[in-house]
C-alpha cells in the first residue's frame, strides 16, 4: 500500500501469505476448531489444572495473536477462580 492510498484513507487488505484468498481470521482455530480457551474450559472439568493454564495464557495476553481466543480464555479464568474459591471453602470447612 503506498502513501497516496494511506492519505486518502483507503484500507489495506489483510491476506494470508500461503493462500491470498483467505483473510487473517478465516483459518480455523486450533484444538478442533473451538480454540485453546474453550477447549481448556471443557477439558478442565476432567483436569482442573487446564483452567489455570488458560488463565496464564489470558493474563499473558495470548489473545493478541488471535482475538477470537479471548472469550474462551476469559471463561477458563472465571472457572479457575470459582474452582479456587470452592477448594478454599471446602478446605476451611474440613479444617474446622
Amino acid at each position: 500500500m503506498d502513501t497516496v492510498d494511506q492519505i486518502k484513507g483507503k484500507d489495506a487488505l489483510v491476506g494470508d501469505s500461503e493462500n491470498p484468498l483467505l483473510g487473517k481470521f478465516d483459518k480455523p482455530l486450533p484444538c478442533f476448531g473451538c480454540g485453546i480457551g474453550w477447549f481448556s474450559l471443557l477439558l478442565g472439568f476432567v483436569c482442573p489444572p487446564m483452567w489455570y493454564y488458560a488463565t496464564i495464557l489470558y493474563f499473558g495476553n495470548h489473545y493478541h495473536k488471535d482475538p477470537r481466543e479471548r472469550a474462551g480464555l476469559a471463561a477458563s479464568a472465571i472457572a479457575a477462580l470459582i474452582c479456587t474459591i470452592a477448594v478454599m471453602i471446602t478446605t476451611f470447612v474440613l479444617i474446622l
